[in-house]
Order: C-alpha cells, then sequence, then structure tokens
C-alpha cells in the first residue's frame, strides 16, 4: 500500500508536469530514489540497479521501470496499477553486453515516445554516465534535456501528511540524541556508542518504529572534531575528550538530522566554552529571525553578523533543504541557507541548519531541523542547545 492518499501522488505529478512544461520536456526519465518514491511510493532497497519512473506529459499515470525480481516491491509499495509495472530480465544486471537502459528506451520506443524531448536526471547518484550513453543510444530520434533536480523543486513544500511524519522523525530523534550522549563514558568503545544509536534509531518509540536514516551516524572525537563528515572507531572514549554528533532520525524515509557536541570531564577547555556559547547564541537568533518570504541569503546573513561580532567566519553554508531521502544523503539539493541564495521561504519548506563550526584543533556542531510557517519557524525536535558535559 502506498503511504499518501492517491490524490497526493496525483498532485505531485501535476506540480512535476508543470515544472516539465515549462522546461519544454515531454518525457521524464526519474532515477532519483527519492524522486521514485515522491512520484509513485516505491520504497525498496533496489537502487544499486539501474531503474526509473517515466512521466509523460499525456499519461495521468506513471512508468515504474526496474529489475524483475522488484516488481513485486513495487506492487506493495506505490498506488500503480500492474499494467504500469515494467520488470525488466535479471541477464541486463551487471552485464557487459547489454544494459538496463537498453529496455528503458525500448520500453519508450513501443509507446511511441521515442522522438520527443527527453528529461534526464543528469546529477542524480544513480544515474550513471553508461546509463546515459546507453539511453541515448537506444532512442537516436529523442532530444535530452537536463533535467536534474526538477522534482527536487516540487519537493521542497512539504504536505501535511509529510510534515506530520517529520514531527514523528524529530520524536525519534529526541531519544536517538539522548541515547548517544548516556552511552558516552570513558572507556565504552565508539563503536559500541553507535550501535546503541542505530538501535535507537530503528526502534523510534512507544508509538512508531524508525527507519533507516541516509547518512550514517557521524561520531568523530578529540581533534578528529575539526572536520565535519568523519564517522567512528572502534578505540574506546578518553577522559577530557570532545565527542560531536551529527545524527538524525527518519520515519518513512522523511528525516530529522540534529547535531551536538559532548565533552567527557567537567572542565571543558575555555575555547570550546565559548566557541559553543557564540554558536548555540547564533542559532538561537538565526531561528527567530526566520520568516515567510524571507531570502534563503538573509537567513545566512544574521548568522554571518552575529559570529563576526567575535571575530568568527564560516566559508560553508549554514543550512540546506531536506526531508524525504535515501542514501547516500538526506538533502535535497535545492534550496541552500548561503550567500546568493535567492529562494524566498514558504510555509512548509523544512530545512536543517546546522552551525559547524571546524577549528584547527576542535570543534563544535550544534544543528535544527525547521519548518517554515505562517509567522515564524517550528523546530521538530526537543533537544537543549548546549554543550553537553559528562563527568
Amino acid at each position: 500500500m502506498p503511504l499518501f492518499e492517491h490524490s497526493e501522488y496525483l498532485q505531485r505529478l501535476e506540480k512535476t508536469k508543470k515544472r516539465m512544461q515549462a522546461a519544454g520536456i515531454d518525457l521524464l526519465v526519474a532515477s532519483d530514489p527519492a524522486n521514485m518514491n515522491y512520484l509513485t511510493g516505491y520504497d525498496g532497497w533496489s537502487f544499486y540497479v539501474p531503474q526509473c519512473v517515466v512521466v509523460s506529459l499525456d499519461r495521468q499515470t506513471p512508468l515504474w521501470i526496474g529489475r524483475g525480481m522488484d516488481a513485486a516491491g513495487a506492487r506493495h509499495t506505490t498506488f500503480l496499477p500492474p499494467e504500469h509495472i515494467i520488470g525488466y530480465p535479471d541477464h541486463y544486471v551487471q552485464s557487459l553486453e547489454r544494459h538496463p537502459m537498453n529496455f528503458v528506451g525500448d520500453a519508450i520506443r513501443e509507446r511511441g515516445w521515442s522522438s520527443r524531448h527527453i528529461g534526464v536526471e543528469m546529477d542524480a547518484y544513480y544515474f550513471s554516465a553508461r546509463a546515459f550513453a546507453e539511453l541515448q543510444k537506444s532512442l537516436p530520434d529523442a532530444r535530452f534535456v537536463n533535467a536534474d533536480l526538477l522534482v527536487n523543486w516540487v519537493r521542497l513544500v512539504k504536505s501535511t501528511a509529510e510534515i506530520e511524519l517529520m514531527r514523528q522523525a524529530g520524536q525519534i530523534a529526541n531519544r536517538v540524541m539522548a541515547t548517544a550522549i548516556e552511552r558516552l563514558e570513558p572507556g565504552v568503545r565508539e563503536c559500541d556508542a553507535v550501535a546503541a544509536v542505530y538501535q535507537a534509531q530503528m526502534s523510534g518509540t512507544v508509538a512508531f518504529g524508525g527507519d533507516y536514516p541516509a547518512i550514517v551516524p557521524m561520531m568523530p572525537t578529540g581533534e578528529k572534531t575539526s572536520a565535519p563528515h568523519l564517522t567512528w572507531t572502534d578505540a574506546p572514549y578518553q577522559n577530557e575528550q570532545m565527542v560531536n554528533l551529527e545524527l538524525a532520525a527518519c520515519r518513512h524515509r522523511y528525516h530529522c538530522p540534529i547535531a551536538r557536541t559532548a565533552y567527557l570531564g567537567k572542565n571543558p577547555p575555555a575555547k570550546l566554552v565559548e566557541l559553543a556559547d557564540r554558536t548555540v547564541e547564533g542559532l538561537n537568533i538565526t531561528l527567530d529571525a526566520i520568516r515567510p518570504g524571507m531570502r534563503a541569503e538573509a537567513v545566512e546573513r544574521v548568522w554571518r553578523r552575529h559570529i563576526a561580532r567575535f571575530g568568527l567566519e564560516k566559508e560553508s553554508r549554514i543550512g540546506y533543504a531536506m526531508g524525504l531521502n535515501y542514501p547516500p544523503d538526506w538533502g535535497e539539493h535545492t534550496a541552500s541557507l548561503r550567500p546568493g541564495d535567492q529562494t524566498e521561504l514558504a510555509p512548509n519548506m523544512t530545512f536543517h541548519m546546522i552551525l559547524g563550526m571546524w577549528m584547527d584543533d576542535y570543534g563544535f556542531e550544534c544543528s535544527e531541523s525547521f519548518r517554515v510557517t505562517e509567522n515564524g519557524c517550528e523546530t521538530f525536535a526537543d533537544v537543549p542547545r548546549k554543550l553537553f558535559l559528562k563527568g
């Protein structure tokens, strides 16, 4: 059964088709697994082989085309009738002689669409260079158009049902972060703390369970807190050690990322305390400033002006649109909170604002996932914004 009402999928498809028309696209081949999910409900760990959803301007219902063994999963999770679920034979999988996009090309040709303007997601993680080359070879009369992020921009404003799932993810995130902080003790191996985080992510709350987040727990220690995107080792935690905790919870593929920093001891270095105070103050000020109609770059400007008072600067963006996604990340790749982004904030846009301050030999992180409301913003999780001390 699909997760959302049939009418919601039809609304999503209608919005997508309007963007297709504006871009001069007759036929869309969507390979991003999040976009496939968004348009049809399809939810399976099958994105390691080529698959796609094909949307035609003149057809109400799209096609799902994927590996034959995954067609059953499409029947279970999408709203599509059986005749719109097309599986390719297994001899196409990881073959040097043929490619699944040859099969996709044949399916398009059989329906009389071979000479259309076809949009493909050129920068999607799971749409390879060979996939594009084989699709071009199979459809020599087609004109291909880069449709990267076309559906992603439709996803930017969430429905009421989507927001409810993100609120539930926020409740799970509260438990995930509490579990991580509880497990931070000298002598505990990093990998064992991460195992507890995974258990909390999957078990969720008493009312509802969790899903696998698109990114693994990132929990670097000591001097490695000066770098983002590091994970964990099997080394034991030590006294007087910093730990960054960039975690997330997920509910039916909808995410709530959250980051905090902890210190194992009662007397953290003064420079860490000062950085934490400045960062948390800036996060509070920036969240309080958010209003619908505000430009994305204006949000970042509030933060930049705050930290400039203390001689600090941050070169990277401070946030990005997020929500529905699959590995390798939960970002939607559309709006960013950074200079030059003219996206106008609107109610039910959702963002992860992450203020990671990575210095030469230490770092501090504090983040919130939020939605834009009619008069401000609503954060999904409820975890104290501070430097956590364990000692």
